[in-house]
């Protein structure tokens, strides 16, 4: 599977610090399957800057498909 391919599957998002200093990713999809990510606050913040990039990049394209 790949990023553009659609998927019935849902899943559930948290985000916050843990008590360890981490920024922890947790992620509950169907089936149970919990998998809990931890991340040095430096990387959170580059991941943070991905997802930005990423989300400026799908709403140029959804402004492309309106016209």
């Amino acid at each position: 599977m790949g990023i553009n391919d659609s998927s019935d599957l849902s899943a559930n998002l948290q985000i916050g610090p843990t008590d360890a200093g981490m920024v922890r990713l947790y992620i509950e999809a169907d089936g149970g399957v919990e998998i809990p990510m931890d991340f040095e606050p430096d990387e959170a913040i580059e991941i943070a800057e991905e997802i930005r990039a990423a989300a400026e990049g799908a709403r140029a394209m959804g402004t492309r498909k309106k016209r």
